[in-house]
């Protein structure tokens, strides 16, 4: 491969992607490899001025709104394609946390299949491994209430919608036959199973 290998964790609050990403950069990195990490609200330019539209749908939903917000976001990602991801060594791995698939968890009125298409007509760049982290949503809700911050989200405030997002994205995974990774148990055992997966398409 003549550019870096490109592996995007995504999926619901509270399933400790962050956390999975951290073992995987240290697992990867005590075998040998250059991984670079990435995440995708601070490598965006834009985020504030999407963060204001953001916080308006949460206050008025509307699918022109949510619509919106899809178009902001890759048009972000597609600044990061071609301003970021670019400049990495053609010799690493990059991991970004969270990129245009989490948008199946969080984007309630427009339907995933347009949100790809949106994105792929703005050039966004497509992972050469997506990983869809999930857990049982009671289990990432308590996650998130132990936390300081909590759920940290502008657009899931109720258990029910926790739920109605994980099985969503679930689906999604599927359909798009991305990779799914279950970090419920053992944060090795998730670790391991990414990592086999990283190695796979190396």
């Amino acid at each position: 491969m003549n550019r870096p290998l490109f592996v995007a964790l995504d999926g619901p609050k509270g399933t400790g992607k962050t956390t999975l990403l951290e073992a995987v950069t240290r697992e990867l990195r005590a075998q040998g490899k250059k991984v670079i990490r990435l995440c995708e609200k601070k490598s965006d330019p834009f985020r504030g001025e999407t963060m204001a539209l953001v916080n308006k749908l949460a206050r008025d939903p509307c699918r022109e709104l949510e619509w919106a917000v899809c178009e902001r976001l890759a048009d972000s990602r597609a600044w990061i394609s071609q301003h970021v991801l670019v400049k990495q060594p053609v010799d690493s791995i990059i991991l970004i946390d969270r990129w245009y698939p989490s948008d199946a968890a969080f984007r309630r009125m427009v339907p995933f299949a347009e949100i790809l298409q949106l994105n792929l007509d703005r050039g966004v760049r497509v992972p050469d491994l997506h990983v869809g982290v999930v857990t049982d949503p009671e289990i990432s809700w308590a996650r998130a209430a132990g936390r300081g911050r909590g759920l940290g989200s502008t657009v899931i405030h109720r258990l029910e919608e926790q739920v109605a997002c994980t099985e969503v994205f679930e689906r999604v995974v599927g359909e798009q036959g991305w990779v799914l990774c279950r970090n419920e148990g053992r944060v090795e055992e998730a670790t391991m199973q990414v990592v086999s997966d990283i190695c796979r398409v190396l």
